[in-house]
């Protein structure tokens, strides 16, 4: 094990890591942070060594920190041991993780989608929190989804925010980009049903017949899905509000369908 010991907040590597809070630097060095021990371990089990990894004293010992630590020195990564304030600085939190893994973005292009490789497929149109999103990615895993494709401008689904919400999904789930013509010309090919929720469907979610593979299309969180994408799916569906509630949030809408669609 070569991890060299860093305790200065002026140091290259602990500098390089804390900018990875800003999206400028993220698209800049195609990087991202990933925090804890659990999701680091879920990188490494799927094949993702981190680029470079930090870790504090008190996690040295532990027999999955010395796995990810091997498959880091195997990549030809940098193992750095960090003070309990550079954690925090890092991690811009008060109690951090003790482990800390610094990884490389990966987007799947969209015509690499093999639609028959799973039931279910989720799109989101201009989804703007970074915590709906990452919960939207568990979601998907958890359902054996096939990917996540988000569609037009939407927020950074390596943002640490949104890789927290992930638990560790985003390195199982394939992030997918495409700017709204380009997915609107790839729908057209799509052999299950494109299933769209709308608040003027008249059929509810658990009425509607869909055709696997399903691709889900989901707006954003204040506006819906806009005219020209409300237009794309061949299935409309609604999730009835039963109670005083007139909205959901956009993760647990999302998981709803994911799993109507999948029954």
């Amino acid at each position: 094990m070569n991890a060299r010991l860093v305790t200065s907040l002026t140091n290259p590597t602990v500098k390089a890591v804390r900018a990875l809070h800003l999206r400028k630097e993220r698209e800049a060095t195609g990087l991202f942070v990933a925090e804890g021990l659990k999701i680091v371990t879920e990188a490494v089990e799927l094949g993702r060594a981190p680029k470079i990894l930090l870790y504090g004293r008190e996690a040295a010992g532990h027999p999955l920190l010395k796995k990810a630590i091997q498959a880091t020195e195997a990549a030809k990564g940098e193992v750095i041991e960090v003070t309990q304030d550079i954690l925090a600085k890092v991690s811009r939190r008060d109690n951090p993780q003790a482990v800390v893994g610094v990884f490389a973005q990966v987007f799947t292009p969209l015509e690499a989608i093999r639609p028959q490789a799973a039931d279910c497929w989720v799109a989101l149109h201009r989804v703007r929190d970074p915590g709906n999103l990452g919960t939207i990615v568990r979601t998907a895993d958890a359902a054996g989804c096939g990917a996540v494709i988000l569609v037009g401008e939407c927020c950074d689904p390596f943002s640490v925010e949104a890789v927290r919400a992930t638990m560790g999904s985003i390195f199982a789930v394939p992030i997918v980009r495409a700017d709204e013509a380009a997915f609107a010309a790839w729908r057209e090919s799509w052999p299950g049903s494109v299933v769209g929720t709308l608040l003027t469907a008249t059929k509810a979610h658990h009425e509607a017949a869909y055709r696997k593979p399903a691709l889900i299309l989901m707006g954003n969180e204040q506006q819906g899905l806009p005219p020209e994408m409300a237009a794309l799916p061949d299935v409309n569906v609604k999730i009835p509000m039963r109670g005083r509630a007139d909205s959901l949030n956009l993760s647990v809408a999302t998981g709803i369908m994911i799993y109507a669609a999948t029954a």
